[in-house]
């Protein structure tokens, strides 16, 4: 599932390519997304101009004219890409190009997405707070308030695994679980820690490794495993730099101990059992 840097690297595209564009078309050829797509939306988005290109967590935000915002989560594997006449088709299955908005210029935004779990639906601006998908949100891991001192108050008396709540987006929001294994992997945690036994100290290196980590994803465009394309339909280029996630049975980039996988909250977690105590 994309994360927070993969929705970031796509913002970031969007925001260069497609920012003062306008939506001249749209086609809805499956509406049968996560939560269905309304039948007046592609009347609803014509005439529409994108004024900014936003992120609050792993949702983009794409600020319209008329007081209206579109927000798209990406699901298992969908993807949102800026197409033009010759380019970047090629990674794209077309029976799964589910939405498609052609803009003013003559290229296309279009929503591709295989297993259907994603989202695209329009809200109004004023309404943002009452938005079930956005409420209840923790800090983001960019802000003042993603600080040692926070992670100390959230994580006393907390029997559950650190690893799992750092995944919790009432906690932190866009963290999941690539890059909450090598957030505590160079913390040198044990994804298995009660976070409530987890130290102060230990706390400190989580809050500065954190959006460390996750800044440099972005810088590499996000991770691919499978079918993730940031907005130009290139895969991310983060997957060799990471020190522990799917490399069980390898050797520890820092101390040659094989990782291994243990699942922590349904979600296979890996660590190197040398390093992270």
């Amino acid at each position: 599932m994309p994360e927070l840097p993969e929705v970031e690297s796509l913002r970031r595209i969007l925001a260069a390519s497609a920012t003062g564009r306008s939506f001249i078309a749209a086609i809805v050829r499956e509406p049968r997304l996560r939560r269905a797509v309304t039948p007046d939306f592609a009347a609803s988005i014509i005439g529409r101009t994108i004024e900014t290109v936003g992120r609050r967590a792993k949702y983009l935000m794409i600020e319209l004219g008329g007081g209206d915002l579109l927000m798209v989560h990406l699901g298992m594997s969908g993807s949102l890409t800026h197409r033009r006449a010759g380019r970047d088709n090629e990674p794209f299955d077309p029976r799964h190009d589910h939405l498609e908005f052609t803009l003013d210029d003559g290229s296309r935004l279009v929503y591709n997405d295989p297993r259907r779990f994603g989202l695209i639906k329009l809200v109004a601006r004023a309404d943002l707070a009452a938005i079930a998908e956005l409420r209840g949100l923790g800090p983001e891991p960019f802000a003042a308030e993603f600080c040692t001192d926070y992670l100390w108050r959230v994580t006393r008396g907390r029997r559950g695994a650190i690893k799992n709540l750092l995944m919790d987006q009432r906690i932190v929001a866009g963290v999941g679980n690539i890059y909450a294994s090598e957030i505590l992997f160079r913390a040198r945690v044990r994804p298995t820690r009660r976070a409530g036994k987890v130290t102060r100290a230990e706390l400190a290196r989580i809050a500065a490794i954190t959006p460390a980590v996750l800044h440099e994803a972005i810088g590499s465009g996000g991770t691919t495993f499978r079918s993730y394309r940031d907005g130009r339909g290139q895969p991310g280029r983060y997957a060799p730099r990471l020190l522990v996630y799917d490399r069980e049975g390898q050797p520890c980039r820092e101390c040659a101990t094989p990782i291994r996988a243990v699942t922590v909250g349904q979600r296979s977690s890996f660590y190197c059992p040398h390093c992270q105590k």
